[in-house]
């Protein structure tokens, strides 16, 4: 069975800890470290084999902000999920442009923290409904205060690209969306990739958080 690698980065030793021993009773997931502060993490000699990481957002020394981005100057590979205390709306747009691929709150559940790891690893993003309404609230916000755009970047997009464009935004794989759309997955990447280049960003949750932020999606 392929396992998705993972790692721990949180200076709340009992959180993490807790979190670990959890974790490690997955079948599909393998803890392969944890780490007290984004500095210990970027500096592990395994980093490079990590898939999904949960990072605290708020830690000594070097933070989850500052963590994504150097991490993001490393590898572009591996999958950050945010783990916050707070409900912080503006954080969370911000921590996806800079490379994030989700945002739990803390007392999630268990079962949601174990979905997200999935969904990131297959689909490079995880919304929480929390997440989810939180965007929707900073893209309304956004909308009353700006009646006209500079630029229309949906005339650049195809009627194809738009509709994988939802459909990534929604979440759902490669396979879904090719199911969704009765195409193969091969084009459904070739869509994914033509979008990215056309709207100049590097990966998925940057993908995601620039269609929501340039109301690309309905």
């Amino acid at each position: 069975m392929k396992k998705i690698k993972i790692a721990l980065v949180d200076d709340h030793k009992l959180f993490r800890k807790g979190l670990m021993s959890i974790l490690q009773q997955i079948d599909d997931f393998e803890v392969l470290f944890d780490a007290v502060n984004g500095r210990e993490f970027l500096d592990h000699p395994n980093l490079n084999d990590v898939e999904v990481v949960l990072l605290d957002i708020q830690m000594p020394e070097l933070d989850g902000i500052a963590t994504t981005k150097l991490l993001r100057e490393k590898n572009e590979q591996i999958k950050i999920i945010i783990l916050s205390m707070h409900d912080e709306d503006q954080f969370i747009l911000h921590l996806m442009e800079i490379g994030a691929n989700g945002y739990l709150l803390k007392d999630t559940d268990t079962d949601e923290v174990i979905l997200a790891i999935r969904k990131v690893y297959d689909s490079g993003v995880y919304f929480s409904d929390f997440v989810s309404r939180a965007m929707l609230r900073k893209m309304n916000k956004k909308n009353n205060q700006t009646s006209n755009k500079i630029f229309n970047y949906k005339t650049d997009l195809s009627t194809r690209e738009l509709e994988v464009l939802k459909h990534i935004c929604e979440g759902l794989t490669t396979t879904e969306i090719g199911d969704t759309m009765c195409i193969s997955p091969r084009t459904v990447e070739g869509h994914r990739l033509r979008i990215m280049e056309k709207l100049g960003v590097n990966n998925t949750a940057k993908l995601v958080a620039f269609a929501i932020k340039n109301d690309l999606v309905d």
